[in-house]
C-alpha cells in the first residue's frame, strides 16, 4: 500500500472508494490485465462489510432480481444483473475458498460466519493482481483533464495528485457517518452537472413519539411475525418494539417504502385468522379468558399491552360479534403512525443517489464526463434487506470493470 506515485500512466483507473463495489472492480479490473488504484478513506477497506450482517455478510440473495430494488428507473438494474448474475457471485467466492449457506429468504452467508473472509478474498486478490490500495486516503476533488482526470487526495496527511484516463465513483452513501460515510460521491456528481435525486435513510428504524411512545417503549424487546404493508409494498418477517418504537427485518424492509407523515398498517397474525380462532375456542374453552388466550398467541407482556385496546376481562363465551370485529381489526389492521426514522447513523443503506438518467445502463459510465463512472451505493438503485444491495455492489463493479 505505497504512496509512491513514478507516472501518471501507472493506472488505468483510480476508484474512489475500497467498500463492496470498488473492491469487485479493481480485482475484476485485474483479471482483464487492466491496473487501478483503489483510494480508501478509512484505515483499512471493506469497512461495511466488515459489520454487515453482524460481523457474518450476507453477501448475496439467492433470489435477487431487478424486482426487489427501488430506483426511479426500476429497469435501470437489469442490464447489469444480466452481465453478473447471483450464480456468478457464488461461483465467484467459492472459487476463493468461501461457501455459501442459506439462511431465512433467500440469504447467503459465508459458512465460516466472518465477514473478514470476504474481505480477504478481494485484498488477497488485489495483492495477486498487482493492484495498489492506498488507505487513509481522503479524496477532495476530481477534475476533469484534456487527457482523463486528476485525482487530488490526502493520503497520511500529504497530498497527492494522481491522474487516470478513468475514475470510478465507488463511495458509498450517507449511512453510518461513524464510519466514514460522506456525501462525496454525490458532490462529484453534482461537479460535473449530473442530477443526484432525492437522498433519505433506507432500510432504518422507524420511531414513535408523543403520546404513544410509551406503550411501544413497554414492549421494548418483543418481537412478533408479521405482514407489514402500505399501498406500495408488504413484507412478512419479525418486528421488534423498541424503546423508541419499531425496528426487526419487516420494519427497515417498509422503512424503504414509507414516507414522513403515512401510516403503516401491520397484520399482528399474518396467515390466520383472529375470528375464526376466537369462534373455535368459544365452543371449546368458552370459560377462558380473552386475556389468557391473547397471550397463547402472543407473549404475556404483548398481550396485556394490547389489553387496553381490547375486551380483556371478558371470557371467550361472552364475546359479542361487535367484539370480534373490533379484535379482529386490531389484531389483522393494526395501524402506527411513525414520528419519523432513526437517520442515517443506523441505517443500513441510502435511498436515491446519482440519477440513472445520467448513466448507461449498459457501461455505468456518465453520458455527459467520458471515463467517470458511479457504481454501488451512490447510485439511486437500492436494494431490500437481505442481501440484494451487495448483490447490486458485485454486479456493478463488475460491469465498470469491464469498460473503464
Amino acid at each position: 500500500m505505497s504512496t509512491n506515485l513514478v507516472k501518471q500512466t501507472d493506472f488505468d483507473a483510480i476508484i474512489i472508494g475500497g467498500g463492496a463495489c470498488g473492491l469487485m472492480c479493481a480485482v475484476q479490473a485485474g483479471f482483464l490485465g487492466k491496473r487501478v488504484l483503489v483510494l480508501e478513506k478509512n484505515d483499512r477497506v471493506g469497512a461495511k462489510i466488515l459489520i454487515s450482517g453482524g460481523g457474518r455478510c450476507n453477501y448475496t440473495n439467492l433470489y435477487a432480481t431487478d424486482q426487489q430494488f427501488i430506483s426511479q428507473n426500476p429497469h435501470f438494474c437489469k442490464s447489469a444483473f444480466s452481465q453478473w448474475t447471483v450464480d456468478d457471485t457464488i461461483s465467484f467466492f467459492e472459487t476463493y475458498g468461501i461457501t455459501g449457506k442459506e439462511k431465512t429468504l433467500g440469504q447467503l452467508f459465508p459458512v465460516s460466519d466472518k465477514a473478514k473472509d470476504v474481505v480477504e478474498v478481494f485484498t488477497n486478490l488485489c495483492d495477486d493482481l498487482a493492484q495498489e490500495i492506498w488507505v487513509n486516503a481522503e479524496v477532495k476533488m476530481v477534475e476533469k483533464t484534456d487527457d482523463g482526470f486528476t485525482v487530488r487526495a490526502e493520503v497520511n496527511g500529504k497530498q497527492e495528485y494522481i491522474s487516470a484516463a478513468s475514475v470510478v465513483m465507488a463511495a458509498g452513501g450517507l449511512p453510518i457517518p461513524k464510519m466514514g460515510a460522506t456525501d462525496f460521491g454525490l458532490r462529484t456528481a453534482r461537479n460535473f452537472g449530473l442530477k443526484v435525486t432525492d437522498t433519505a435513510p433506507a432500510l432504518v428504524p422507524l420511531t414513535i413519539t408523543g403520546k404513544d411512545q410509551p406503550w411501544y417503549e413497554q414492549l421494548s424487546g418483543n418481537s412478533i411475525f408479521c405482514r407489514v404493508w402500505n399501498d406500495r409494498a408488504s413484507f412478512e418477517e419479525n418486528i421488534l418494539f423498541t424503546h423508541w418504537g419499531l425496528s426487526g427485518p419487516a420494519i427497515l424492509q417498509i422503512s424503504s417504502y414509507w414516507k414522513p407523515g403515512e401510516t403503516i398498517n401491520i397484520d399482528l397474525l399474518p396467515n390466520q385468522n383472529i375470528a375464526d380462532l376466537i369462534q373455535q375456542e368459544k365452543e371449546t374453552n368458552g370459560k377462558k379468558m380473552l386475556l389468557a388466550y391473547i397471550a397463547s398467541l402472543y407473549t404475556r407482556k404483548f398481550a396485556e399491552a394490547l389489553s387496553d385496546k381490547l375486551p380483556a376481562e371478558k371470557n371467550m363465551a361472552s364475546l359479542t360479534k361487535t367484539d370480534i370485529e373490533n379484535i379482529s381489526t386490531l389484531i389483522h389492521d393494526f395501524k402506527v403512525k411513525p414520528a419519523g426514522d432513526k437517520g442515517y447513523d443506523k441505517a443500513e443503506v441510502m435511498r436515491g443517489g446519482v440519477s440513472t438518467d445520467e448513466l448507461s445502463s449498459k457501461t455505468l459510465e456518465a453520458k455527459k464526463v467520458p471515463g467517470l463512472f458511479f457504481g454501488g451505493e451512490c447510485v439511486d438503485v437500492t436494494g431490500w434487506l437481505g442481501g440484494y444491495n451487495f448483490q447490486w455492489a458485485w454486479a456493478s463493479g463488475f460491469v465498470i470493470a469491464q469498460n473503464i
